[in-house]
């Protein structure tokens, strides 16, 4: 669905991005994630042919977006940091309006309204203008514009920035809905929101993409962690005695129990190895399992 190639843009003497390549398939919800000035809302200005990069490629659905700019905005649905409204709009008026900016047969637009009106939510709420709107349910206009024409791909640029707690849930669940239909693209520099709803990350730090991963992946690893009820002496030596593990790390005992993060060789299953020795060693195993790496710290890795 998005193939871009060694992509470069600089703003004077800033360069925003640096010969960023990768591909997204139909289907993916893939995050952009990033600190504030990495470089996202560059991608996503370019990706929708809103801003010429200095230099690269960039496909969309198999379309050039800098020779086929419109048949490319066509198949998009965008929606900005700020969402383009008109306050003084119904919410109605404003969606038959983006409908004939879209260009959606007069035979369809009624029921394609109704899809994206039910989609959202704001069936109840039609008749009153945007400008009386919660910004969550402003929020769902935007959403709602953005999916009126069934597009193939979906592009949001920080969809629940200044939200409250309750309006990000609801949010993150249509947009879980709405990726039914779409491939899904969009940008956050919040953590939670790309664990909660992405299938793949792309990390883009200072203009350069430092990972691009499926979620699943990153998680793994091959270190094991380790909690004895008690104190036993000799149990770091004991374990770096068995093939594959590196080294062996203790935490301060809680409540009595000793945590120890054991290091594996590259591929390596430690957990079946060290319950035996645990069971020869007549250790008092409280828990033994798999480590598993969160996105904030891979995303501290890089950002460092």
């Amino acid at each position: 669905m998005i193939e871009v190639e060694n992509l470069e843009k600089a703003y004077g003497r800033v360069q925003a991005l640096r010969g960023v390549s990768f591909q997204i398939g139909e289907g993916e919800i893939v995050g952009l994630l990033g600190p504030n000035g990495a470089g996202k809302t560059t991608i996503i200005k370019t990706l929708t042919g809103y801003l010429q990069p200095d230099n690269g490629q960039v496909m969309v659905d198999n379309l050039d977006v800098l020779t086929q700019t419109q048949d490319v905005q066509s198949r998009i649905g965008y929606l900005p940091e700020n969402a383009p409204l008109y306050p003084e709009l119904s919410v109605q008026t404003y969606l038959q309006m983006i409908a004939e900016l879209r260009q959606i047969p007069p035979e369809q637009v009624q029921e394609w309204l109704s899809e994206a009106v039910q989609s959202t939510g704001l069936t109840d709420h039609l008749t009153r203008p945007i400008g009386q709107l919660s910004k969550g349910f402003r929020q769902r206009v935007g959403l709602a514009q953005a999916i009126l024409h069934r597009p193939r791909l979906l592009i949001l640029d920080e969809p629940t920035v200044g939200l409250d707690p309750t309006q990000i849930v609801e949010i993150r669940g249509l947009i879980r809905r709405l990726a039914r239909n779409s491939t899904v693209l969009f940008s956050t520099h919040i953590l939670p929101e790309v664990e909660t709803l992405c299938d793949r990350v792309i990390i883009l730090i200072n203009g350069e993409i430092k990972v691009d991963a499926r979620l699943s992946e990153l998680a793994e690893t091959s270190d094991a962690v380790l909690v004895l009820d008690g104190e036993v002496r000799g149990v770091e030596a004991t374990l770096t005695e068995l093939d594959g593990i590196g080294r062996v790390e203790t935490t301060a005992p809680t409540n009595g129990r000793f945590t120890y993060h054991i290091q594996g060789a590259p591929g390596a299953d430690l957990c079946p190895a060290i319950y035996q020795l645990a069971s020869r060693q007549g250790w008092p195993l409280r828990e033994l399992r798999p480590d598993r790496q969160t996105l904030e710290t891979v995303f501290n890795e890089v950002a460092a």
